[in-house]
């Protein structure tokens, strides 16, 4: 009898991991896009934290990883236990430690956490109660760089990547009252991460993104796209997956254009069907159009505000809704006064500063921007280059390096794939030529083209030089819709006074945007036109540049370097640089340099050219 109940418990306990796994596995890797159309909870605000350089609330001191070998460990961080009297050796206790803004990066809000670069764990607690028969997950927005999640002690999973968003299910974890979250955050660097270990931007550390509890009916919208169908003007194509699907009809309502359509679900859960539609109003920079659409089942309702659009190039020229465009652009990190930008605010005030500039278009750089970015964009009527990063010295034979590569640029599109503002996916950045980075950057290219063949492909080349000549003809180019390329004459090599007469070579047939230029300049210092680190060397820079570009081949655009002052420990000159890269036109504090209004007043020739 006894053997019995044992062997009935063992089966219980067995099913219960079984189903729990389940769980957690069957939704890790979803994308549930659009959580402002979602019934969300923020956990936005103060998070407890303990800063871990040795991993002692991770390892034992036999180095077992306690999460493999003894979940229940009281050493265990992530199991937030309290002494229960006061002869228990306990080490750590999370409602005793300092708290931090979340989200926000750890370097600009403690000061000894400045360059620190390793291990911090992140504790909040919450209450919430989930109605009977709802599901509940858990969503981030980025956490840099390798998060290990654990909800009331389960573990959840493991991210990598700083720059995209992640989410599980905890359904069957959550509890009404005192829930304890516990992120271990690791920002180390590594050689085989995307990037790797040598970059030209601030590591920032932390829960850099929004943190979310999305609520959600049994059977829920999981994913969507709607945009133009590929070559056409007026169908507007329409695909659903829905999660844990049953028999149900699926409508598409966009009011504006008496458009109500319904599609029966397929037993895969995906809805795929195009519906005509006249008398669009074309998104465009000039006129930002954007439509309210309403997707339905009988269980749930999402709304969205999706523009319409068309994207392509024809020999050199690149068309938006059939017309010529040029791309008046500027590079950007995802830094406002030199911390990690994270809010709407921040991305309203970078985005206005391009457009003050005469931008009709935005490079967001080296990797995908704060989800605030891209919706701003397209209220704003900015085009969007994106980026994943791809950069510098990827570890191109390796395979675990490509997989990274690759999940976070699939992250990349599903999560903006719907954004009209949204032109070019970019591959890489300056990444130096050989046999396997050809492999591992065609891979990329083919990938990404299928995940979205609607949009254009392209990455920031490297030029080199022969007989006087620049050059740009990294094969590369040959699989790519636009030839970008990055070139600094007048910084890192070449004479400035005779730039304008430089001739440049590119043999493809393409269109060619310069994807950066530009010099450092200290905002403030001032001297003649021949010394570095002035606004007037770096104005001169500019004039020289423009007009050599203005003359090179196929030229269709241009993102300078960059909008503004960033950090990166790589510059290091006292009185100049002080830890910041000082290519930017606006200072951290905002003010404008003089190299500013040189490039505003460019831009206002060419959109008298290029009109929007």
């Amino acid at each position: 009898m006894r053997k019995t109940i044992v062997l009935r418990a063992v089966f219980v306990l067995t099913i219960m991991i079984i189903v729990s796994l389940f769980l957690l596995s069957g939704m890790a890797h979803a994308q549930l896009n659009n959580l402002s159309g979602r019934q969300t909870t923020s956990l936005n605000g103060k998070w407890n934290y303990i800063i871990d350089p040795y991993e002692t609330g991770y390892y034992s001191f036999h180095a077992e990883v306690y999460d493999q070998h003894n979940v229940k460990a009281t050493g265990a961080y992530y199991n937030n236990y309290h002494a229960k009297n006061k002869s228990e050796l306990v080490e750590y206790d999370f409602d005793k430690s300092p708290t931090m803004q979340i989200p926000g990066d750890w370097n600009t809000q403690a000061a000894e956490l400045k360059y620190y670069e390793g291990t911090i764990w992140f504790k909040r607690s919450f209450d919430y109660q989930l109605p009977k028969g709802k599901r509940l997950f858990l969503h981030f927005g980025a956490v840099n760089y390798k998060a290990d999640v654990y909800l009331n002690g389960v573990k959840l999973g493991v991210h990598e990547g700083g720059f995209t968003p992640f989410q599980y299910e905890v359904t069957g974890i959550v509890q009404p009252k005192a829930n304890y979250l516990i992120l271990k955050v690791d920002n180390k660097r590594t050689k085989e991460g995307v990037p790797t270990l040598n970059t030209d931007w601030w590591n920032y550390g932390g829960i850099t993104r929004d943190v979310t509890l999305v609520e959600e009916p049994s059977m829920l919208i999981e994913d969507y796209s709607i945009g133009l169908k590929k070559g056409t003007n007026n169908i507007i194509s329409c695909r659903i997956k829905i999660n844990n699907p049953a028999p149900a009809t699926i409508t598409v309502e966009i009011p504006e254009l008496k458009i109500n359509w319904s599609y029966g679900l397929l037993a895969n859960g995906i809805a795929a069907f195009e519906i005509p539609a006249d008398n669009i109003s074309y998104w465009s920079p000039a006129s930002p159009k954007l439509y309210k659409v309403i997707i339905r089942t009988n269980a749930q309702t999402i709304t969205d505000s999706i523009g319409f659009r068309t994207i392509e190039t024809r020999g050199p020229d690149i068309l938006l809704n059939g017309n010529p465009v040029f791309l008046r652009g500027i590079s950007i990190h995802e830094e406002y006064k030199g911390r990690r930008a994270h809010s709407a605010a921040d991305a309203a005030a970078l985005l206005g500063w391009a457009k003050e500039l005469g931008c009709n278009y935005v490079r967001l750089a080296h990797y995908p921007h704060n989800e605030h970015m891209l919706k701003l964009a397209d209220k704003m009527g900015l085009l969007v280059w994106e980026e994943i990063p791809v950069y510098w010295t990827i570890d191109f034979k390796n395979k675990s390096t490509y997989d990274n590569a690759a999940a976070q640029l699939t992250a990349m599109v599903n999560r903006d794939k719907n954004r009209a503002a949204v032109i070019i996916w970019s591959v890489a950045n300056e990444t130096p030529l050989s046999d396997n980075r050809n492999t591992f950057l065609k891979n990329l290219v083919t990938l990404t083209r299928t995940l979205d063949s609607t949009r254009l492909v392209s990455a920031a080349l490297l030029t080199r030089q022969e007989n006087g000549q620049g050059i740009v003809d990294d094969k590369i180019g040959e699989d790519l819709d636009i030839v970008a390329f990055n070139q600094y004459r007048g910084w890192y090599g070449g004479d400035l006074a005779t730039a304008p007469e430089a001739v440049w070579k590119v043999p493809y047939n393409k269109p060619v945007v310069v994807s950066e230029f530009g010099g450092d300049a200290k905002q403030g210092l001032h001297g003649t036109k021949e010394e570095r680190w002035t606004e007037e060397y770096q104005e001169y820079l500019y004039r020289q540049n423009l007009q050599m570009i203005d003359k090179m081949p196929n030229i269709r655009g241009i993102s300078p370097w960059i909008l503004t002052d960033f950090r990166s420990p790589r510059r290091v000159l006292p009185g100049i640089q002080d830890g910041f890269n000082r290519k930017g036109l606006i200072s951290t504090e905002g003010k404008r340099k003089k190299a500013f209004f040189v490039l505003q007043s460019y831009y206002k020739s060419k959109q008298r050219k290029y009109p929007d």
